[in-house]
């Protein structure tokens, strides 16, 4: 399956039906009052956030959305059918926007939340509504009201604990099959990565948390360069960044210090409040650094603490590890959290579902 994080759909609720003109008609009753019925109401269209569904690729092969019209109103005073409604199920983390307008109809991001994004039309009235003391038989009736219709964007941002920011090659995707049973695509070439990735992170203690491997980043990725910023929405959501940097970058490749700077200068231009998250600073490829003075020298030039590891044998992953948990528990006791969130289903089954591809 294509993982697809954009759509931009048409949804429109159905038709009201009509009402219905009809005079009551019984052998001993010939001229008998009006009895014609109401129309049903039209079909609302409903996104609703589920829990097995992963992207957005359904809704990138199908642009229309209509729900079904009401059934006219019927004789003997009989209200005609309303239609079902539509639901259209999209991923938890699903943000969905009137395209025309730019405004925000509603962030979906637990299981089972849902919005009425297409409201279907009010049925009619029948002519039995329109009968008085003086207008006995009244010809008149209401045609069902039209549905709703709107554009609408849905852009879906990643649900995970932790998000794994860095420049192209920083050993980020090394790093996520380390630590989880995620099995991203490995390679030594930039953008080896070209989706995100999730990952499940299981520590002893009962402890759990989510990790996710967004592609790498580059300057000027605000603005669309590389792969543009489609994907820094995703780590919007995340409570605690882990900055990857190469601590033996290639001949030709910025510094250590350098490539630092860059994707903090891409989060700061992207988004104040990404910025701002809890960050923890990592060195990479330690296995391969000639001694230990580049990871000091690395601390000493950006005057903020860092760590070291080597996702390859597998040195410092477990301090890194119960470092970001600390750092969750104090994001989420900032938050006012009593009990330490776990992955629910949608996250599982997303992991699972890459884990697999």
């Amino acid at each position: 399956m294509w993982f697809v994080d954009e759509a931009e759909i048409l949804v429109r609720g159905g038709r009201g039906g009509d009402g219905c003109v009809s005079f009551r008609r019984e052998m001993a009753v010939p001229k008998g009052g009006p009895d014609g019925g109401d129309g049903g109401r039209g079909g609302h269209v409903i996104l609703e956030a589920a829990n097995d569904v992963r992207t957005l690729s359904e809704f990138a092969g199908r642009r229309h959305w209509f729900a079904k019209h009401g059934s006219p109103g019927e004789g003997s005073n009989c209200t005609g059918r309303s239609a079902p409604d539509l639901i259209a199920r999209v991923p938890p983390g699903t943000l969905i926007v009137d395209a025309d307008t730019g405004m925000v109809i509603k962030d979906l991001v637990r299981v089972g939340e849902r919005v009425i994004v297409g409201r279907g039309g009010a049925g009619g009235k029948g002519n039995a509504r329109f009968a008085t003391s003086t207008h006995q038989t009244p010809r008149e009736f209401e045609p069902g009201e039209p549905g709703e219709e709107r554009r609408l964007r849905l852009e879906l941002k990643l649900i995970a604990d932790v998000g794994i920011v860095g420049m192209p090659n920083a050993g980020k995707s090394t790093l996520l099959s380390r630590v989880s049973r995620a099995r991203p695509k490995i390679a030594a070439y930039p953008f080896t990565t070209l989706r995100p990735q999730l990952g499940i992170v299981d520590l002893p203690g009962f402890r759990r948390f989510t990790m996710a491997d967004i592609p790498g980043l580059i300057e000027g990725a605000h603005e669309g360069h590389g792969l543009g910023d489609q994907f820094l929405r995703h780590i919007e959501r995340t409570r605690v960044l882990v900055h990857l940097v190469d601590l033996c970058p290639l001949e030709g490749q910025p510094s250590a210090a350098d490539a630092y700077r860059t994707v903090r200068g891409e989060l700061e231009k992207y988004s104040a409040t990404l910025a701002a998250k809890p960050e923890l600073v990592v060195g990479t490829k330690l296995d391969l650094a000639a001694d230990s003075a580049c990871l000091h020298s690395l601390q000493t030039e950006l005057g903020v603490a860092c760590m070291g590891i080597s996702a390859v044998s597998g040195e410092g992953v477990t301090e890194l590890l119960n470092r970001l948990w600390h750092m969750l528990e104090a994001v989420w006791l900032a938050e006012g959290r009593e009990e330490r969130p776990q992955p629910d289903k949608a996250i599982a089954a997303n992991a699972a579902e890459r884990r697999d591809e």
